[in-house]
């Protein structure tokens, strides 16, 4: 995971605050959220409840309405904490802070009489670990549309920058497994070397397998060859481009391919100031 800095952070804050982000399976995989140690904190009693979305503004959470929380919350003027919880990704113990908030209502989730949805506001600006970990995603789904087709050439470098690891990938054809060299990543895409017949391998079904270190991640990754090239000098191997099915990118995926561009941008020297 890269360093957020405060800069960062703050960029986060005022490019994104109003966009909310919902916690879906994956979202709490790339998150780390830690489902069981989140909850609302009104007076002196805890309810254990589900986060449903949250931005920077607010938040909608889940929550039993039959253990008396509209009554508390009624009582407490309807100021309310929510409590965070999330694995850090070096194993240590976990981020974990509550955010001050005001119940602005709530409605029945679906045709449940006894689970609700809750609307809060946050009543300060949240945490800069929670903008940290959710402009991640936020960043990375931005970038994504702005950026996708920007490719990173496969390095010594790059991969150490990336922590890829490339004795382990793989692409899988028909569920087969095959052994393959990276050349280049993008949002979009991947082009890699292996043995085999271009002619054979085109209108096949296919996923390429990457693997990161720092933390350890695998992502299957289906898609499409859309073009092959000869490799000069190897009539045994072929290099193949591969385009990803948009709606099957993993998140994970994502957010490694926008750090590493982020980090590249951040290493380019402004041009000269002309006027210096």
């Amino acid at each position: 995971m890269a360093i957020i800095t405060a800069q960062k952070t703050a960029s986060f804050y005022d490019r994104f605050k109003d966009i909310d982000v919902t916690f879906t399976k994956e979202i709490i995989q790339v998150t780390g959220l830690i489902t069981p140690d989140v909850y609302l904190k009104c007076g002196g009693d805890f309810w254990p409840c589900i986060i449903y979305s949250t931005s920077f503004q607010g938040a909608k959470v889940i929550a039993n309405i039959k253990t008396n929380l509209p009554a508390k919350l009624e009582l407490a003027n309807n100021t309310v904490s929510l409590r965070f919880c999330f694995r850090s990704p070096d194993g240590g113990s976990p981020f974990t802070f509550f955010v001050a908030s005001r119940s602005v209502g709530y409605a029945s989730y679906g045709e449940s009489k006894d689970v609700a949805i809750f609307t809060l506001q946050f009543t300060q600006r949240p945490p800069d670990d929670l903008i940290g970990i959710m402009g991640r995603i936020l960043e990375a789904n931005f970038n994504f549309a702005k950026r996708r087709a920007d490719r990173i050439a496969i390095s010594l470098d790059s991969q150490r920058k990336m922590h890829i690891l490339p004795k382990e990938c793989a692409v899988f054809i028909e569920g087969v497994p095959r052994h393959c060299i990276l050349r280049d990543v993008s949002f979009s895409g991947a082009k890699f070397i292996m043995m085999g017949v271009a002619r054979f391998l085109m209108n096949k079904d296919v996923a390429l397998r990457v693997d990161f270190d720092e933390p350890r991640e695998s992502f299957l990754i289906r898609g499409k060859f859309i073009r092959s090239e000869i490799v000069e000098g190897r009539k045994e191997l072929v290099a193949l481009a591969i385009q990803f099915i948009e709606d099957l990118i993993p998140m994970g995926y994502k957010v490694r391919i926008n750090e590493y561009l982020e980090s590249v941008h951040l290493e380019v020297p402004p041009p000269p100031d002309p006027n210096a």
